[in-house]
C-alpha cells in the first residue's frame, strides 16, 4: 500500500497553490474573497522539483535550437557512429540521473500532508465526477493535464460538426481544366511543401507567440496570480472542456447570476489575444463591468493542448459556445462575444455559425491577416506568404462578419502598432477601418457608394475626437433624421442585410446616413493595441 502511495506520488501533477481547503464550505450569496496559500513542497522536493525545471527548460531550449545545432554537429563531423555512440551512452545516463530526481521528488511528495491530501481529492473525483467532488478538487491549482474533463462535444449532438470538425470559410478555387489543374499541381508542389514546413515550424509561433512553451515558462507566476485572483476573489470556476478534435481547452467561468442584476444574467465569452490568456487577458474588461463572463485558452495556450491553427480555434470556440448552453445554462440571446485582436476570428466564427447570439465586439481587431503578413516579410516572399496564410492561417474575419446580422460593436485604438500596415502615426493604415467598411459596404450597399465611402473615410482618417466631430457636423448630420428613415425602412420591410435604403435618396441624405452608421457601429480608444480597454469604455453594440 504504502509502495502504491509512493509511485502515485511520484507520477502525480505538480501543485501550486491552494485556493482554499477543501473542507471550508462557501457561504451561500454572493462570493466573498477567498484566502489561498502557495503549496510549500519539502526541501526534498523543492530541489528535486528545481532540478527537473531546469532539464525542461535546457529540452526546451534545444528544441526550438534543434536545426542549428544539427547542422553545427553536422559540420563538425559528429553525426556518425563513432561519436553517436558515446553520446548516447551520456544520455542514457543523464536520464537515469532524471528518473532517480522524479523518484526522490515522489518521496518528498509522500512526506507532504498536503500533497497526499490534494491526491487524495484528485483520485476521487476521477473516481466519481460529482459535483460536490469537483468543487474540492477546484480549491486546488495543478498541472491541467491530470484535471478530470467536465464537458465534451460527445454530450450534444451538435450538427454543426463533420468528421473534420466545424465547418470553416474556404477560399474560392482558381477555375482551371483538368491538364492545367495536373500540371499546375505539380509546379506548384514545391511550394505546397514550403507552405506547409512554414506554417508548421516558425509561422505559426509568429502568429501565435503564446503557444510557445518558453514564453509560457517566462510567464508562469503571473498566470498563476492572475489565475488566484480568478478564483479567490470572483469565485471563478475552472473547466476542462473536449473539443471534437480531441483538444482539451482550459476555461474560466465567473457567474454573477445570483447577483440579480441585467448585467449578471448576460454572459460574456471572451476570444483573447494571440499573446493573451484568460488569466490576465480581455477577461477582466466584463468581469469589472458585473457581467458574468467565461474565458478560454487558445489551443497550445495554458492547460489547453493542440495548436492554434484556424480549424482548431473554431473547434475550440464551438465547444466553449455548446459549454456555455448545456452546462452553465445560458441560452443564446443571452451571450455576448467579445474579442481582442486575433481572437476576432473565433468571435465572428461564432456570430456566423451562432447567429442567435445577442451581439458582438471586437476590440483591435482586422480585416484580414495576409495584408499584416506581408508587411513583416519580404516582398520577394509575396506569392509564397499568399499562399501560406490562404492554405493554413486564413483567418479571414471580414467574411465571416458579414454572415452575422445581429448587432455589432467596432473598438479600434488610435495609436495602435499592430495591425497598421505602415505604422501607428498612419491611422489610415489601421486594418480596423478595412473591417468596418466591409461590414457597412454589405449592410448598406445603396448607402456605402463610391461617395458614402469617401466621407466614411474622411471620418476615419480624424486624429482626435474633435476632428471627428468637426467632420461629422460639417456634413450636416441630422442623428433624428437618420434614425426615422432607418426604422421606417426596416418596419415596411423587416429584411435581412443587405438593406436597400438609401437607393431613392439624396447624395446628401446618403452621406449623413453613411457617417451616422459609421460612428454607430465604430468607437475610437486612444491609445495603443496592448492597453488593457477599461469597463467604462465597453459598451453594448447600436441597436436600431
Amino acid at each position: 500500500m504504502a509502495g502504491w502511495m509512493w509511485l502515485r506520488c511520484v507520477l502525480g501533477p505538480h501543485l501550486q497553490r491552494i485556493h482554499r481547503s477543501p473542507d471550508h464550505s462557501q457561504p451561500e450569496g454572493r462570493a466573498g474573497r477567498r484566502q489561498g496559500w502557495t503549496y510549500q513542497p519539502g526541501s526534498l522536493e523543492k530541489h528535486a522539483d528545481s532540478i527537473l525545471g531546469w532539464a525542461s527548460v535546457l529540452w526546451s531550449l534545444s528544441y526550438y535550437s534543434s536545426p542549428l545545432l544539427l547542422c553545427y554537429l553536422y559540420r563538425k563531423g559528429y553525426i556518425c557512429s563513432s561519436k553517436l555512440v558515446p553520446v548516447s551512452q551520456y544520455v542514457g545516463t543523464v536520464l537515469v540521473c532524471l528518473l532517480g530526481v522524479a523518484c526522490l521528488r515522489g518521496w518528498g511528495r509522500w512526506k507532504n500532508s498536503e500533497y497526499l491530501q490534494f491526491l487524495t481529492v484528485l483520485e476521487e473525483t476521477k473516481n466519481n465526477h460529482t459535483q460536490a467532488n469537483k468543487k474540492k478538487l477546484r480549491c486546488y491549482d495543478f498541472d491541467f493535464s491530470h484535471w478530470p474533463a467536465d464537458f465534451s462535444w460527445t454530450e450534444v449532438n451538435n450538427p454543426k460538426l463533420s468528421k473534420a470538425g466545424v465547418s470553416l470559410l474556404k477560399p474560392e478555387p482558381r477555375l482551371r481544366g483538368a491538364a492545367d489543374g495536373v500540371l499546375n499541381s505539380v509546379r506548384t508542389l514545391p511550394c505546397h511543401i514550403i507552405s506547409f514546413l512554414i506554417a508548421h515550424s516558425f509561422g505559426r509561433r509568429m502568429l501565435y507567440p503564446g503557444s510557445v512553451g518558453l514564453l509560457q515558462k517566462a510567464m508562469r507566476q503571473m498566470l498563476q496570480q492572475g489565475q488566484a485572483k480568478l478564483i479567490e476573489e470572483f469565485d471563478g470556476q475552472r473547466n476542462k472542456l473536449i473539443a471534437c478534435d480531441g483538444n482539451e481547452i482550459d476555461t474560466m467561468f465567473v457567474d454573477r447570476r445570483r447577483d440579480g442584476g441585467r448585467k449578471g444574467k448576460t454572459l460574456v465569452i471572451c476570444c483573447e489575444g494571440n499573446a493573451g490568456f484568460y488569466e490576465v487577458g480581455c477577461m477582466n474588461t466584463p468581469l469589472e463591468g458585473g457581467y458574468s463572463v467565461l474565458g478560454w485558452n487558445h489551443p497550445g495556450f495554458g492547460g489547453s493542448t493542440g495548436v492554434p491553427f484556424p480549424q482548431n480555434e473554431a473547434n475550440a470556440m464551438d465547444v466553449v459556445i455548446q459549454f456555455a448552453i448545456h452546462k452553465l445554462g445560458f441560452q443564446l440571446n443571452d451571450i455576448v462575444v467579445y474579442a481582442w485582436s486575433i481572437g476576432g476570428f473565433t468571435a465572428s466564427w461564432a456570430a456566423m455559425s451562432y447567429p442567435e447570439i445577442q451581439s458582438l465586439v471586437l476590440d483591435a481587431s482586422f480585416d484580414d491577416l495576409l495584408p499584416l503578413a506581408l508587411k513583416v516579410m519580404p516582398d520577394s516572399w509575396r506569392p509564397l506568404v499568399q499562399h501560406t496564410v490562404r492554405q493554413y492561417m486564413n483567418l479571414n474575419n471580414a467574411e465571416q462578419l458579414i454572415k452575422y446580422q445581429g448587432p455589432v460593436l467596432l473598438i479600434r485604438r488610435t495609436r495602435d502598432e499592430i495591425i497598421t500596415t505602415t505604422g501607428p502615426e498612419d491611422i489610415m493604415s489601421n486594418r480596423g477601418n478595412n473591417l468596418l467598411l466591409k461590414l457597412l459596404q454589405f449592410r448598406y450597399p445603396k448607402i456605402m457608394t463610391d461617395e458614402g465611402v469617401r466621407v466614411v473615410r474622411q471620418w476615419l482618417g480624424a486624429s482626435d475626437h474633435l476632428e471627428e466631430a468637426s467632420v461629422y457636423s460639417g456634413y450636416e448630420v441630422d442623428d433624428d433624421w437618420c434614425v426615422s428613415v432607418l426604422q421606417s425602412y426596416q418596419a415596411d420591410r423587416d429584411v435581412l442585410f443587405p438593406w436597400s435604403v438609401g437607393e431613392d435618396m439624396t447624395l446628401e441624405g446618403r452621406r449623413q446616413l453613411a457617417l451616422f452608421l459609421a460612428r454607430k457601429y465604430m468607437r475610437n480608444f486612444e491609445t495603443t493595441h496592448c492597453t488593457a480597454l477599461p469597463a467604462s469604455e465597453f459598451h453594448s453594440p447600436w441597436r436600431l
